[in-house]
């Protein structure tokens, strides 16, 4: 491995703009830790939080944004039994993505799904650990259940609806557009509702209520999520778009026995990671080799050019996953 790489850092907290390319060392891999050398970097929310200065790295972890990619491994660390040196990879990571090389724990890393390419492979690990974390072990979703997933359209929306309807509920979404809501019904929504045009509260209550919502809105959503579940309804919160401070009748939620929970991916353990990543391999990654499901594609952009990747995320046009060349 050379001593430097071409990557790109936050400058400053900022806009798109702060966003500007530099070199810096290559990572070594602790114990329990790959090196990769990255083909493609997946663009995500979180970045776009961590470089306006209200999503700061865990302890330890790089200050460059990114949290997945794929590509080979070129390193290994001692008491790595999996991945070999020069196996393609697609991995989350704790930071450090949009870089030619990155160190990620190996128990982190999942093989690429048979049949696809590293551009599509470095789409999965972000959306899928958040999903699967989220809707089927927090949220515990189950075949029959109406799911009721807001941002449709987004890399975490078009893997729920797809997971969701897969494995058998009534798959229920909000999206920005009708061209957005069409893609999402071809996913497999049973109706994707445009939030400019519906109220998705009228219509889960006409269905009998969310037996589950999944919200990466907040703020104002989150009274009108409660009143649009059914009575023993769980809604889990993974983001806060519109802001984390919002007045709650808590009374409803005791009447109707209601459960609030949420949670971040990024600051959980590298064994609770882990866990998840063997949950993946196991019950999805079956199902993205043969097809089943996939990664829906928005763009891509070189990685010089993150900037541009970020302002097209945050202009809210983008369907799907928005990924760098970095290789």
């Amino acid at each position: 491995m050379p001593k430097t790489m071409h990557a790109v850092e936050i400058s400053r907290p900022g806009g798109p703009e702060v966003l500007t390319s530099c070199e810096r060392p290559v990572p070594q891999p602790s114990h329990d830790e790959v090196v990769i050398r990255v083909a493609w970097a997946g663009v995500n929310r979180p970045d776009a939080l961590q470089r306006a200065g209200s999503y700061a790295p865990p302890a330890g972890a790089s200050d460059l944004p990114g949290l997945e990619a794929s590509g080979a491994v070129v390193a290994v660390g001692e008491g790595v039994t999996w991945p070999a040196v020069g196996e393609d990879v697609c991995a989350l990571l704790p930071g450090g993505g949009y870089a030619e090389y990155v160190a990620t724990p190996a128990a982190h890393c999942l093989p690429v799904p048979e049949g696809m390419a590293l551009r599509e492979a470095a789409c999965l690990p972000e959306t899928f650990f958040t999903v699967w974390s989220n809707v089927f072990e927090r949220g515990a979703l189950t075949a029959g259940e109406r799911f009721l997933v807001h941002g449709g359209s987004s890399g975490i929306g078009t893997t729920a609806i797809q997971l969701a309807a897969h494995f058998g509920a009534r798959v229920f979404t909000t999206a920005g557009s009708a061209e957005k809501c069409r893609v999402c019904e071809e996913l497999g929504a049973e109706r994707a509702l445009n939030y400019r045009e519906t109220d998705f509260v009228e219509v889960l209550r006409a269905e009998g209520g969310a037996d589950l919502i999944l919200d990466m809105v907040g703020g104002s959503y989150l009274p009108r999520n409660v009143k649009a579940l059914a009575d023993d309804g769980r809604l889990v919160q993974i983001a806060f778009l519109e802001g984390p401070k919002v007045e709650l009748n808590f009374a409803q939620v005791m009447m109707r026995r209601l459960t609030i929970t949420g949670s971040t991916l990024r600051p959980q353990s590298v064994l609770a990671k882990g866990r998840i990543a063997g949950a993946l391999k196991a019950r999805v990654w079956p199902l993205l080799a043969a097809g089943k499901i996939a990664p829906v594609m928005d763009s891509e952009f070189p990685l010089a050019e993150a900037a541009a990747a970020h302002a097209r995320m945050e202009g809210s046009t983008h369907v799907g996953k928005i990924v760098l060349k970095v290789a």
